[in-house]
């Protein structure tokens, strides 16, 4: 799983002309834990951002055994039909959700973890990111 979401990030990253991330073990520690923690409670919200200092997110969610790890990541890269470089969060050719995409651009973003757990009826994906992107106010490539 971490090699198909870690190709994917650099493969989106290299599109836009930004650096490739690396994988952090920490941050797959957390994202799995968090992962964990929306699966035993049944909700499905960001973390607080106390909870994670500098550091971004994505969530994806679907059906146990249904998907891909390749189909989850493209879930989000695929928002970047919907994506138009500028000054976020003014980034969206007709108010698509582009935040999945815009994070994993980012240009400033050297790193990332995720983790995946799931249950009899759904799977949960959180992934990292360190420095977090989708900064009010800054241009997106």
């Amino acid at each position: 799983m971490l090699d198909v979401m870690l190709q994917s990030h650099n493969e989106a990253r290299a599109e836009v002309g930004a650096a490739p991330v690396v994988l952090d073990a920490d941050l797959n520690a957390q994202a799995k834990a968090y992962a964990e923690e929306l699966i035993a409670n049944g909700r499905f919200e960001h973390s607080p951002r106390s909870s994670r200092p500098n550091q971004g997110e994505n969530l994806w969610a679907g059906t146990a055994g249904f998907f891909s790890f390749q189909q989850m990541v493209d879930a989000w890269i695929n928002e970047k039909q919907f994506f138009v470089p500028g000054i976020f969060p003014d980034v969206s050719r007709n108010g698509e959700v582009v935040g999945h995409y815009t994070q994993i651009i980012w240009s400033t973003t050297s790193r990332i973890g995720c983790g995946i757990a799931s249950n009899s009826q759904r799977e949960v994906l959180v992934c990292r990111y360190n420095p977090p992107g989708n900064v009010i106010g800054r241009r997106v490539p």
